[in-house]
């Protein structure tokens, strides 16, 4: 039985292959030819998708924005209340851990590196940051915490930035999981539903 899938097109996965790429490698060690080798394409025809590598980084931010809006959603349908959504972002360190202590944050790595080139596109790419805080704010609003609802989604994402950092500094999965269970009672107790101090 054949597969009803339609194949992406060639511009598509040289877009989906350099994704990978930028992430596992880095964007300034990822070359022309390490992507038209990982399509299976002619350099010849993949000057005619792309003239430069930094129109394919523009492709992959837009690629990697739309992945991003597509989980958003996922775990707003997924999660029934606004804790279990939260819940939803913590696990995604655990659902990624090894490809976190491989190579970090995909996000958080090509803004850091992005940076450091001093890259115009940076700012592009810590949108997806901004995606990420905008939804993490809701959820607190729908909590009742909207005054700081901005300021816990910023902690919570930078909380989870140190974690992808830590794991991939020592490869330790344990960490992540101890860490995560530490955010979801984190998550509690800004929900007012925390276990009483003793």
């Amino acid at each position: 039985m054949k597969s009803t899938d339609p194949k992406p097109s060639t511009r598509q996965e040289i877009v989906e292959k350099a994704d990978l790429l930028f992430y596992q490698r880095g964007f300034e060690n990822t070359s022309f030819a390490d992507i038209a080798d990982a399509v299976g394409i002619s350099r010849g025809n993949f000057y005619y998708h792309f003239k430069t590598k930094d129109d394919i980084l523009k492709e992959v931010i837009a690629y990697r924005a739309a992945k991003t809006q597509g989980m958003l959603d996922a775990w707003a349908l997924k999660g029934r209340t606004p804790i279990e959504r939260l819940k939803c972002f913590a696990q995604m360190l655990i659902d990624n851990r090894k490809d976190i202590q491989r190579f970090g944050c995909p996000v958080g790595t090509l803004c850091a590196e992005l940076a450091k080139l001093e890259h115009p596109s940076q700012g592009e790419a810590g949108m997806i940051f901004g995606q990420f805080r905008r939804w993490l704010a809701q959820q607190f609003v729908e909590l009742g915490r909207i005054k700081d609802a901005d300021a816990l989604a910023m902690h919570l994402l930078a909380r989870s930035q140190g974690i992808a950092s830590l794991a991939n500094a020592f490869h330790d999965e344990t960490f992540i999981r101890h860490e995560v269970k530490r955010i979801e009672a984190w998550v509690l107790d800004a929900a007012g539903q925390g276990a009483p101090q003793k």
